[in-house]
């Protein structure tokens, strides 16, 4: 099982990190040891003084395919969740500045949020969900999959020419606007639509 992410799939994203918008989906790995396990809180690594919080929209992969053409891809996920792409913000910034990997600033134990998981057919267009993400019960990212750049059916279709997709692999599609720094004691709440789907403690 393996976690592909999508990075800068959001225009105003983009714009807030000051990054240059792609031509093609930013794709990275994840390994099932970045999952942060159930009921567990996140620990903020020692190695970092700026984590940042990135809520996402999750697609979990039903059946093995490659080559996936868009109009097939929805036979291929039945299930949208949500979760968080923990960010090491500052160690991401100085491994980009030297053009090296990311993997330490994205991949470390614990960086992964998966939390819940609905039917896809509760809602009446998955291009048209509603999220967003409290900290302290405060919003601070509010996003709506209408304004990704790349659908979820496209990113299956891309990512699937370079990975074969396997049962239980999951696709991170991107974050909005409104990313920032989570502090020892913060609560992270995250919502599709009315629906509360993870709830952690930070230490």
């Amino acid at each position: 099982m393996k976690l592909i992410c999508i990075g800068r799939n959001y225009a105003e994203h983009i714009e807030e990190l000051q990054n240059e918008r792609p031509e093609h989906p930013v794709v990275f790995l994840k390994p099932d040891t970045a999952i942060l396990l159930k009921k567990q809180p996140f620990f903020i690594p020692d190695f970092s003084d700026d984590v940042h919080y990135e809520v996402e929209v999750l697609v979990k992969i039903n059946r093995v395919g490659k080559y996936i053409d868009k109009k097939f891809a929805h036979k291929y996920y039945k299930e949208i969740g949500l979760g968080i792409d923990f960010t090491a913000r500052d160690m991401q910034s100085q491994l980009k500045a030297k053009g090296l990997p990311w993997e330490k600033a994205k991949a470390f134990d614990g960086a992964a949020v998966v939390g819940k998981w609905m039917d896809k057919n509760a809602f009446l267009d998955i291009n048209n969900i509603e999220f967003s993400l409290k900290k302290n019960d405060n919003i601070v990212q509010n996003g709506n999959t209408s304004h990704m750049l790349w659908k979820i059916d496209e990113l299956i279709e891309y990512v699937s020419k370079y990975f074969t997709l396997k049962i239980g692999d999951i696709i991170f599609t991107g974050t909005p606007a409104g990313v920032g720094k989570v502090n020892a004691h913060d609560k992270l709440k995250g919502f599709i639509e009315n629906n509360e789907m993870f709830s952690i403690h930070v230490k």
